[in-house]
């Protein structure tokens, strides 16, 4: 079933946003608010049209854009972190390393791949993107091997 159009432009509103500003907080409460909707609302829709929570697509926002000003600049890591939005370095560097499946030092000294030079880097980024269809805690979980935490949430 689809969504009401002016829905899907207050949505892509507030998605911008977060785009334009991702080291900024990003509660429901203010998402919802720049959408016009109910904090409820604005979460089940957000999730229904773009297939992710929005704090699971914030997050994703972070980690591309401290992966590109590891590979792009000499910044140091905390200097990364507090710039993508992160309030501690050891909770900056778990989540990356959570997500990414190496750490932010681990990334920078992998530097530019020579892949970059033949793609466009636009479609290295996308090929790249970390895929949050389950939370980064659940995915903690199954690596360590507990299974008798919640399972896998179906994506809408």
């Amino acid at each position: 079933m689809g969504q009401d159009p002016e829905l899907l432009r207050r949505l892509l509103r507030a998605k911008d946003r977060m785009d334009a500003v991702s080291h900024e907080d990003w509660p429901v409460e203010r998402l919802a608010q720049v959408s016009g909707t109910s904090e409820a609302h604005f979460a089940r829709s957000f999730r229904q049209a773009f297939g992710v929570p929005p704090h699971r697509y914030l997050l994703t926002r972070r980690i591309e854009r401290a992966k590109a000003l590891l590979r792009e600049t000499e910044l140091s890591i905390t200097e990364i972190a507090l710039q993508t939005g992160w309030n501690s370095l050891g909770t900056f560097g778990r989540i990356f390393r959570d997500v990414t499946g190496e750490s932010p030092g681990a990334t920078r000294a992998r530097g530019t791949d020579a892949r970059h030079d033949l793609v466009p880097e636009c479609m290295v980024r996308a090929a790249t993107r970390p895929q949050l269809t389950i939370a980064v805690s659940e995915k903690r979980r199954r690596e360590e091997g507990d299974t008798e935490g919640p399972q896998e949430m179906e994506v809408l």
